[in-house]
């Protein structure tokens, strides 16, 4: 019985050691949208052996995410290309310490089933729905210049994926601008179809994005998350499987949905290099054109290069 009792203590006093010594690690606070950066990690076993912690913020769009990043409530996260320059133009004190390509068909204009519409040109006089500052937000404007038909000829509907989501079904908006995996959900449960993608008029970059003060006090827990997340990102270019049965576990998504994510986008970490820089150079005057931003942003200003790719 003593023996027991010595060896009860021994672990009460290992397990209040270990709970000590979590308690005292530095704690890097992530954003994510849909859990997609968390689904990656924890199926390629990224998550593990951590030396800090992890506290985790999901968001269901890049809008609220930028404004947690201009807040300080989070030290990195995710944003698109667009909504990043969204971001810098509010004042947000944040640069871009990572990025990745991705083949743009996710990103999509869609319609609902019964809809006539067939292509963007049949847009004139329609309300599209979009995320105000997202990618989706970025497609509408990029596909009606293209089409040349003014903004004035449409009505945009800002409002959160949710909420257009809805209003496509109700037949409040006649379009909708969204992004992976609303796109590929909106497919397989409600049948909507696709009239425009990002092919041509997106630069397919998305960024991990963090504030100058996590850069600043948190540059080696940050140096070894993005480490992490970019070996996660290409083991999830040959496991699709694998990352959509982690990430339906983790957002209660049907796994086919989130594979036609995976396979599709083909997501991958590339250099933040000069093209990098010139092609967000072209999103931000986008923006400025179609008068989103109210001035010229120079975007090399937003890089921070001192994180090589692994």
């Amino acid at each position: 019985m003593r023996h027991c009792a010595r060896l009860l203590v021994t672990f009460a006093l290992a397990a209040l050691a270990n709970a000590s010594f979590a308690d005292d690690l530095t704690v890097l606070k992530v954003g994510d949208q849909s859990l997609q950066t968390r689904g990656i990690l924890e199926a390629s076993g990224q998550l593990k052996d951590l030396p800090y912690r992890i506290e985790w913020f999901n968001f269901p769009a890049a809008q609220p995410l930028g404004e947690a990043l201009n807040a300080g409530a989070v030290d990195v996260g995710g944003l698109g290309d667009a909504p990043l320059v969204f971001a810098l133009a509010a004042g947000a004190r944040v640069r871009a310490v990572a990025a990745t390509r991705s083949q743009p068909v996710d990103l999509a204009i869609v319609v609902p089933a019964h809809s006539p519409l067939t292509n963007v040109d049949g847009l004139r006089g329609k309300r599209i729905a979009t995320t105000r500052g997202s990618i989706g937000h970025f497609l509408a404007l990029a596909a009606l210049k293209k089409a040349n038909i003014p903004i004035s000829d449409v009505t945009l509907v800002f409002l959160a994926p949710a909420d257009a989501k809805a209003a496509l079904a109700a037949g409040s908006v006649d379009a909708w601008s969204v992004w992976d995996p609303y796109t590929a959900l909106s497919e397989a449960r409600d049948h909507d179809r696709i009239i425009a993608t990002g092919v041509g008029l997106s630069e397919g970059l998305s960024y991990q994005v963090a504030t100058e003060h996590a850069i600043t006090d948190k540059h080696a827990q940050l140096a070894d998350f993005l480490r992490r997340v970019a070996i996660g990102q290409r083991w999830a270019l040959s496991h699709p499987d694998e990352v959509a049965a982690m990430q339906s576990r983790v957002t209660g998504l049907p796994p086919d949905v989130l594979k036609t994510v995976y396979q599709r986008g083909q997501v991958h970490p590339v250099a933040i290099d000069d093209s990098v820089v010139t092609a967000q150079q072209r999103t931000a005057d986008t923006y400025t054109s179609a008068n989103v931003i109210p001035a010229h942003l120079d975007v090399r200003a937003s890089f921070d290069r001192s994180f090589p790719l692994p």
